[in-house]
């Protein structure tokens, strides 16, 4: 059953909180992708850093200091009156915290362990729950106090997009009546350094889908809804609620870091979502690709959009804009179909494809979505996000307004016609 989608807590590389990131969003803002060195020896690489400082984190003794933690906090402060609303209608016990990530505290804890090799011993404030993949959840959890279902989601880069589907489950399930979920990862060399071992990290600005791709860039970001079967006050009061109709998910267990070549595995999670909605690929108005800049992938992805959206559809990547943010990628993008669907977009304009506007001759042509281009006004409006991670593991999300059998009849549908 569709979910509801009431608040949205999120930051990255286009900057802090939902107007922020909106307004650099569909302006097509690259400005937050800037060249550092630091990361990986003897190279500056192009990453998408969080601007602006953070806020402090809370005297809680069980979790260490970490800027993932930092990035997490600053999305839930964004939302926190929603939240604390929803704890004192449902109670502590019946709101689960499901959340993706690959890093935690990693970059901190590795900076300790440094600390070990040259020094003999670790710093005084290290603690191994830093790096848990746990930790992220269990820190918002015990900040707001929660005693509900909680854990976290390591998939690599569909970790975000794999919470988002566990807490609709949770929900359909009737496990819980509310839950706070998404994905959140911070830069650190332990990533930095392995995807440049794999020769898949771009120096420039990383260039989706065209022939002179050479490699990503690496991001960090966090990205929080709280979702629930109903409408909350907050997304009630929205012309159209927003929800989230449906997803797919399959592992092809191609490769342990390559991708299926003939994206079979994309289409399966493409096709699972479509299903999933009970709706066809016609009536999708909008898909944010997973679009890496990597050889291997865009050519994959490119045949798998072009096996689903014969026809094509509007689609773009924003990795170009925010980087690839790994374990929250998958709840960013949702979020940035969240946004397009908003009141933070008024002038309905869909997230443009930046690039150097050379297609690959050798991929099948997609309908990339130029600076400018509005949303389809027919309603309702469905948006797609894809991502797919290493070994096989694929995930598509669908977005939608609230549908009513009155909506339909003024659109000129058959009462039924899309579940």
């Amino acid at each position: 059953m569709p979910v509801y989608l009431n608040a949205l807590g999120l930051n990255c590389a286009l900057g802090q909180g939902k107007q922020a990131v909106a307004t650099a969003l569909f302006a097509g803002d690259s400005s937050g992708m800037q060249a550092q060195t630091g990361w990986v020896a003897e190279r500056a690489l192009t990453v998408g850093a969080v601007p602006g400082s953070l806020p402090d984190l809370p005297d809680l003794p069980d979790h260490p200091p970490s800027r993932n933690n930092q990035l997490l906090l600053a999305a839930a402060l964004e939302i926190e009156p929603e939240l604390r609303a929803a704890i004192s209608r449902f109670g502590a016990e019946r709101i689960a915290v499901v959340l993706g990530t690959s890093t935690s505290g990693i970059e901190e804890a590795s900076q300790s362990i440094a600390t070990y090799l040259n020094e003999g011993e670790l710093p005084a404030h290290y603690h191994y729950a830093q790096q848990e993949l746990a930790e992220p959840a269990n820190f918002l959890s015990d900040w707001l106090g929660l005693s509900g279902p909680c854990f976290s989601i390591s998939t690599a880069c569909t970790s975000g997009a794999r919470a988002l589907l566990s807490a609709q489950r949770l929900l359909n399930l009737g496990v819980c009546d509310a839950v706070i979920c998404g994905g959140v990862d911070s830069l650190c060399r332990l990533t930095l350094n392995g995807f440049t071992a794999l020769e898949a990290v771009s120096a420039e600005r990383c260039n989706p889908f065209s022939v002179n791709r050479h490699g990503i860039n690496i991001g960090e970001a966090a990205a929080l809804f709280l979702m629930t079967r109903e409408p909350l006050s907050g997304a009630a009061q929205r012309a159209v609620p927003i929800t989230l109709l449906g997803g797919g998910a399959c592992s092809d267990a191609h490769h342990i870091s390559a991708p299926q070549p003939d994206g079979l595995g994309a289409q399966a999670a493409m096709r699972k979502a479509l299903a999933a909605a009970g709706i066809s690929a016609d009536q999708v108005d909008y898909l944010n690709l997973h679009g890496t800049a990597t050889t291997h992938n865009d050519a994959m992805e490119s045949q798998a959009v072009q096996a689903i959206f014969p026809h094509g559809v509007p689609c773009s990547s924003s990795k170009s804009m925010v980087g690839h943010t790994l374990g929250a990628a998958g709840a960013l993008e949702a979020a940035f179909c969240w946004l397009t669907l908003s009141e933070y977009n008024p002038d309905q304009l869909l997230p443009p494809h930046l690039w150097d506007g050379q297609a690959d001759p050798a991929l099948p042509a997609l309908n990339l979505v130029q600076p400018g281009t509005q949303l389809n006004n027919k309603r309702p409006r469905r948006l797609m996000s894809n991502s797919f991670a290493f070994g096989g593991n694929n995930i598509s999300l669908l977005l939608g307004e609230e549908h009513s059998e009155e909506q339909g009849q003024e659109h000129g549908e058959t009462p039924g016609e899309h579940p």
